[in-house]
């Protein structure tokens, strides 16, 4: 049989895990039954989230959540990637998470836990957020609180979302909570989200499998320039490697360091922390949408990409006031993200080469477009991104599972519900969901395994 492409139709392996993924702050609403997170703030500042939007009721789950496992039951999912509220833990709401992995369980899914997913307490934003050490310390304690209620029957297990999102949007660019600009604090804000999985990953008991689901870039030099080669080098750092380094490696890069050595000492790396951070994973998963094309500035200065994440006044890349942003040609997503499969492959296959033996886990791919029921669109990007993983997979990485992003539309950050990722359309005036024809095509592929 051959596919659209005319080439044969690709089969992935038995026991391939097929899930979708989502995060607390976006679907659960549940306002009233946490304490504030650095979201809540932001969404309460005006400008900072399109039209003014909240993560108040969101999707509604902590109501719908029963019908929403049944949905994932009908659609033939085997897993479900979600991320626990960690103030909704510190208000006593660990009890909804202990129903949820049951009812997943009860359909045979398998529950991914994500322990932190960008909603951090505000009372520890205020105490200094992330830039500040104590807040890893806090969060060892809160991973191992829901490890105590969930690890005897939770194997998944992923102790940070995008820390570079965190760190770097967060602290660097202010285009996400908590919306601060401090390049210096970013640099800080990652050490400690990487101490913080170390910690966490040291905590979890047996037989979990614990990794971290990084956003990991795959940036193309413009040219072959040895100056755009250069700028390449410079965002791997900071995007890729500055993760990487200490959590597969035991040790932050030396031209990390080098590049960033104006804004920091990095003398708040203490003796250990990086083998802290070196803790055995059982996975690494990998977060792709789109590429990072890059030269350098013939001027500098850092040019913005077009989704606002590149350079400007407060760019999310420290020390890399040299290198320039560009959006390729070609089809993009209604997040203006271009669209080029190509990248998901590269990751893949270099991690398996960089980490042999490592298990690899698509932790996030998707796109969003319009709200329309009928989204082929989607199908392709989901199709063509699916067949660079099978390609990878026939070029021996060991890529064991894909969660689709995402199950249904959500609050979508600082884009309020103005952006819809899901195969599963969420009408946000009567919460009514409505499978997708993606969702009758995900469905299908997770069914059978042949793409």
């Amino acid at each position: 049989m051959t596919g659209m492409t005319g080439t044969t139709d690709m089969r992935f392996p038995e026991g391939f895990l097929w899930g979708t993924a989502t995060a607390a702050f976006q679907i659960e609403g549940a306002a009233g039954l946490r304490g504030p997170s650095i979201w809540d703030t932001f969404c309460d500042t005006p400008g900072k989230v399109y039209g003014g939007h909240t993560g108040e009721v969101a999707a509604d789950h902590h109501r719908l959540w029963r019908d929403d496992v049944r949905l994932m039951a009908e659609l033939g999912l085997g897993s479900y990637r979600f991320s626990v509220s960690w103030p909704r833990v510190l208000a006593g709401g660990i009890g909804f998470y202990d129903a949820l992995v049951d009812e997943l369980l009860s359909y045979g899914i398998t529950p991914c836990v994500t322990l932190y997913h960008w909603d951090l307490p505000q009372e520890l934003e205020t105490a200094g957020g992330w830039p500040e050490r104590e807040t890893a310390y806090a969060f060892a304690a809160y991973a191992s609180q829901v490890a105590a209620a969930l690890a005897d029957r939770v194997e998944l297990w992923t102790t940070l979302n995008e820390p570079w999102c965190s760190a770097f949007l967060g602290y660097a660019s202010g285009v996400h909570a908590p919306g601060r600009t401090s390049p210096a604090d970013a640099l800080r804000a990652a050490h400690h989200l990487n101490l913080a999985h170390g910690l966490a990953a040291a905590a979890l008991p047996a037989p979990a499998r614990t990794g971290i689901a990084l956003n990991l870039s795959a940036v193309r030099p413009l040219t072959g320039s040895a100056a755009d080669l250069d700028a390449g080098r410079r965002i791997d750092a900071l995007a890729n490697r500055i993760f990487t380094g200490p959590l597969l490696h035991g040790a932050y890069p030396e031209d990390l360091l080098a590049d960033t050595a104006a804004l920091t000492d990095w003398a708040f790396v203490r003796p250990g922390d990086e083998a802290l951070i070196h803790q055995p994973l059982g996975f690494l998963g990998v977060n792709y949408y789109t590429p990072a094309v890059v030269s350098a500035a013939p001027d500098g200065t850092a040019s913005p990409r077009e989704d606002g994440h590149g350079g400007g006044q407060h760019s999310p890349w420290p020390a890399a006031d040299r290198v320039a942003f560009h959006q390729p040609p070609g089809e993009r997503t209604d997040m203006g993200w271009s669209i080029d499969p190509t990248g998901l492959y590269d990751l893949l296959t270099r991690y398996a080469r960089e980490a042999p033996g490592l298990p690899l886990l698509v932790t996030e791919n998707g796109a969003a477009y319009a709200p329309d029921l009928h989204d082929p669109a989607r199908i392709d990007y989901l199709r063509s991104h699916l067949a660079e993983v099978h390609r990878a997979l026939a070029d021996g990485a060991p890529v064991e599972g894909y969660f689709l992003w995402s199950l249904m539309d959500n609050f979508e950050w600082s884009y309020g519900y103005g952006k819809r990722f899901g195969i599963v359309h969420v009408d946000y005036e009567t919460q009514t969901r409505t499978p997708r024809s993606s969702a009758g095509w995900y469905a299908r592929l997770a069914r059978t395994g042949v793409l």
